[in-house]
């Protein structure tokens, strides 16, 4: 089976009138247009460190704060998917670039938000001094870290595992390298980077509060949205406003995810690899609306052809033709000579980062961040193995059943973004009253938000599994847990793999906003490396806020390399095999 990139165009009816469709769609664009044209107008404001615009919380503002936040995640969203498919297909493409991308995509992931705003809001806000522009950016990228580093896994994942037969037949068409990764290789990974971009968006609103909240030690931004609000709120223990916020969550993720994530996972449904047809398909009707508009698909056919026809451009020689291989003695010594320079570049950072630290930090500071990293590390393992028993087989049942999956999707969504900020009240009131131990019950906020890669991934992978195996295996009696050992749990093996991961980096991520909690003036400390960093970030202790951002890089590749790595190996050989 031919895989190849298709458009959202079609030919042009017999019906040249302007139909009701054709006036919807566009009632439709231009609204999306207005409110995008709204919210970029705002980035032309002035900013003053010392005069910033207050946080209202009125519920009469969050329709306006909603609109700035969600727009602040669809730029960090079209920024983190030009990175997925620069930054993974450099890693799944070439052996010595995957040495460097991979290790670094997990030190990427290991650190946490509050680790890139104590260096980077310095830096976005003096780029553009005296307007909003800058304090913008550094909400972005804020939000850029919560969302790149999972879709990259994702996309790395599907070209590292593409099926060998479709291998077999871009060797048989003599695609070049330009064709077949835009008529194989990206619509193939299209459905897993689909539900991994919906966790992404999912994960921005879990960090939104750090993200637009700004506070690292002396430097204090606030940018109008729902992140600010929530923190605000949360200052002056309102639960009212709590309420408001989580109720204009709700709304706003419910919007974005029937107006772009529910015609996108239809759109991706086409991408499925396998021989025998669907028997349910997903719907949308939005999706529907734009592919009726016959207008609008006219309007936009030479787009469309224009991009059919650039991912049809042999800009290389086929992939299969022979090309000069070095012999075994020069490609040893090329390896050792990209091993030596990766070790002399890792080194002298490792100096820098010694030499500069050395003077402010002590062993004892060492200790004391390698014994909370070990606490945190601790409560990684244990609650991501949870998190696997229970969500496995449930996302396995969801993602077989498409009309099942379309109406979870919405709800994941929301649980998956409900930011853990807004269950401190909740939090904060049982543990006080209940005197449990916060290092035990605050341990659960870390995988509240992380839990769902695991989710959306077993879901994704469950949805792209071939139609034809799963009548093989009923043809062939295959029941019970036979079913589950060989055919199902091999079958969307590397998509919990890659939701694993991410899981495991999404919790050491949450332990800055789960370890320590408050609620008004009750804080509560549950200890670990989160809090450490979190601590040290809200007091302007910069030494101490490497020293706990590189223990945790260090712990989570260690455990990556050590565990995760092996198992994606093992998934990747499992795939080819089959």
């Amino acid at each position: 089976m031919e895989h190849h990139v298709e458009v959202l165009i079609g030919r042009v009816g017999h019906d040249r009138g302007m139909n009701w469709r054709d006036a919807a769609a566009m009632v439709l664009l231009l609204a999306l247009l207005t409110l995008v044209g709204v919210g970029a107008h705002a980035l032309s404001g002035s900013f003053v460190m010392t005069h910033q615009p207050a946080i209202s919380l009125s519920p009469a503002a969050l329709p306006g704060y909603a609109l700035r936040t969600t727009l602040r995640m669809l730029t960090a969203m079209i920024a983190s998917l030009v990175f997925t498919l620069t930054y993974a297909t450099a890693a799944a493409k070439s052996r010595r670039a995957e040495m460097v991308l991979i290790p670094l995509l997990d030190v990427l992931q290991s650190v946490p938000i509050l680790g890139y705003l104590s260096f980077t809001v310095a830096f976005f806000v003096s780029l553009f001094p005296g307007r909003i522009l800058g304090p913008e950016l550094a909400a972005i990228f804020a939000v850029f870290t919560s969302q790149a580093w999972n879709m990259a896994f994702s996309f790395y994942q599907s070209l590292r595992t593409l099926p060998t037969d479709l291998d077999e037949a871009a060797r048989g068409f003599r695609f070049s390298g330009w064709q077949r990764f835009w008529r194989l290789e990206a619509p193939f990974a299209v459905p897993g980077l689909v539900w991994n971009m919906m966790m992404s968006m999912s994960g921005g609103w879990f960090f939104v509060v750090a993200a637009e909240a700004i506070s690292v030690g002396n430097v204090q931004v606030s940018l109008p949205g729902v992140g600010s609000y929530v923190a605000l709120a949360i200052q002056n223990r309102n639960l009212g406003a709590v309420g408001w916020a989580i109720m204009a969550m709700t709304a706003t993720i419910l919007l974005i995810d029937q107006i772009l994530f529910r015609p996108m996972v239809v759109w991706a449904e086409r991408f499925r690899y396998e021989q025998a047809a669907a028997q349910v398909f997903p719907r949308s009707v939005v999706y529907s609306l734009f592919t009726r508009a016959s207008h609008l698909r006219a309007a936009v056919a030479p787009l469309g052809r224009g991009l059919n026809r650039a991912g049809r451009m042999r800009l290389n020689p086929p992939v299969n033709l022979p090309r000069p291989a070095l012999g075994s003695r020069t490609r040893r010594l090329v390896d050792m000579v990209w091993f030596a320079l990766i070790a002399a570049v890792v080194g002298w950072a490792a100096a820098v980062l010694v030499r500069h630290e050395a003077s402010a930090l002590h062993w004892r500071d060492v200790q004391t961040a390698v014994s909370n990293g070990g606490l945190t590390l601790l409560r990684v393992l244990v609650l991501v193995a949870l998190a696997s028993l229970i969500w496995v087989p449930i996302g396995v049942f969801v993602g077989l059943r498409p009309t099942l999956a379309e109406k979870v999707q919405p709800v994941a969504q929301f649980l998956a973004a409900f930011p853990a900020n807004l269950l401190f009240p909740v939090v904060v009131f049982l543990i006080v009253n209940f005197h449990a131990d916060p290092r035990i019950w605050l341990s659960p906020l870390m995988i509240l938000g992380a839990q769902w890669y695991i989710l959306f991934n077993v879901i994704a992978g469950a949805t792209a599994f071939p139609t034809d195996f799963r009548e093989a295996a009923s043809s062939f009696h295959i029941h019970g847990w036979r079913w589950w050992r060989d055919v199902m749990l091999p079958g969307v093996f590397p998509f919990y793999v890659t939701g694993a991961i991410t899981a495991s980096g999404g919790a050491w991520n949450a332990s800055i906003v789960a370890e320590i909690v408050s609620w008004g003036s009750t804080k509560l400390n549950g200890s670990g490396l989160g809090a450490y960093i979190a601590d040290n970030t809200y007091r302007g202790d910069f030494p101490r806020i490497v020293l706990g951002v590189a223990v945790m890089s260090v712990m989570v590749i260690a455990m990556n390399r050590a565990f995760w790595r092996p198992l994606y190996a093992l998934a990747e050989r499992r795939t080819r095999l089959d």
